[in-house]
């Protein structure tokens, strides 16, 4: 299997997607490729007979340019071709502002849904003629194309730091943390992001060569939801890439946060360090993908758009902002948020 690219991205640049799991750390995740098997510098998708061809367009993005042939049969001449598409819900395919299928067999759909997910097929028929008889036989050949529409996830960013403290006792650490929340949240509230499910515990902590030490361990997510959220979205149907791109945002000023913390007392020796103050090093950030309902990753199905949010196959669905799509067998649509 191959990875192809949106078609503004020539193949000669791809480079192998890894993998994005939940917890991985890399904005190479973010994005946008259209995955599928055959391609062509084109950027021409072919049929394999006797294979269904698994493609992976993104939402409200058009799909490539599916060839009802594969690529040995394009190289060769075909006389009298025509071609026959059905799409998943086993009718005719028309030309309309949605499907565009030209006069040599090829299919675009454009600005695709998750409703448009399944299978589509092609018929490709053509005449053998034999030169010294002129004899005509017709052959027929399909093609099956299976359609998944992806989102890139939601991305969040667990945290961790530590603080030093005089004792694990008394009102001054639980100061300490509500303040510390509020200058986070006012850092990045420009960006509708938050710090939720903030928590600490204060444990012993033995330092080499300096004995016993009381230190904060604090926990929070960074989430791009703040309230009124969607009003950064600007209309745009492609809201991740926007709360993507904020909460990456977020993440670099709260990690420049931290470090200029450590900084300050390497560039004043003077100064007295108070006995609340960050310990440099603790910063620690893992991110956290999560799905819209209706879409969950599955790597296994899925293995060419392993980090994508694929939508939920016919006898699946997802309610919430899960990665993975559960199972349910009354369900006989792509897409489904609730299980009848």
């Amino acid at each position: 299997m191959y990875e192809g690219a949106h078609p503004s991205t020539p193949p000669s640049a791809l480079a192998p997607e890894p993998p994005c799991e939940r917890g991985c750390f890399s904005l190479r995740c973010s994005v946008a490729w259209q995955r599928f098997s055959e391609s062509t510098s084109k950027g021409f998708i072919y049929g394999k007979p006797g294979h269904p061809v698994k493609i992976y367009v993104k939402l409200h993005h058009n799909s490539p340019v599916l060839v009802c042939m594969d690529f040995k049969r394009a190289k060769k001449e075909t006389v009298d071709p025509s071609y026959f598409w059905i799409g998943p819900n086993e009718k005719a395919l028309t030309g309309s502002n949605r499907i565009n299928i030209t006069k040599t067999g090829k299919l675009i759909v454009k600005d695709f849904l998750e409703h448009l997910s399944g299978l589509y097929t092609c018929t490709l028929s053509y005449k053998k003629i034999k030169a010294e008889t002129q004899e005509e036989n017709i052959e027929k050949q399909r093609y099956d194309f299976m359609i998944f529409a992806y989102r890139e996830p939601d991305y969040s960013y667990q945290m961790a730091v530590r603080f030093t403290t005089k004792s694990c006792i008394g009102k001054y650490n639980d100061l300490l943390f509500r303040v510390l929340k509020k200058i986070l949240d006012n850092l990045i509230s420009d960006l509708s992001c938050h710090v939720i499910e903030p928590s600490y515990k204060c444990h012993f902590v033995k330092i080499p060569k300096h004995g016993l030490v009381h230190e904060l361990f604090i926990a929070f997510q960074v989430n791009p939801f703040a309230p009124g959220w969607k009003g950064t979205c600007n209309d745009s149907v492609d809201c991740e890439d926007i709360t993507n791109r904020n909460i990456l945002l977020a993440r670099d000023r709260i990690e420049e946060f931290f470090r200029s913390q450590a900084n300050i007392y390497y560039h004043d020796f003077n100064k007295t360090i108070p006995a609340m103050h960050f310990v440099d090093h603790s910063f620690q950030v893992v991110r956290m993908d999560s799905c819209r309902p209706g879409f969950g990753k599955n790597e296994g199905l899925h293995s060419n758009c392993a980090s994508c949010c694929v939508v939920c196959s016919p006898g699946t669905f997802s309610p919430d902002v899960d990665v993975t799509c559960q199972t349910c067998v009354s369900v006989h649509t792509y897409a489904a948020k609730s299980c009848p």
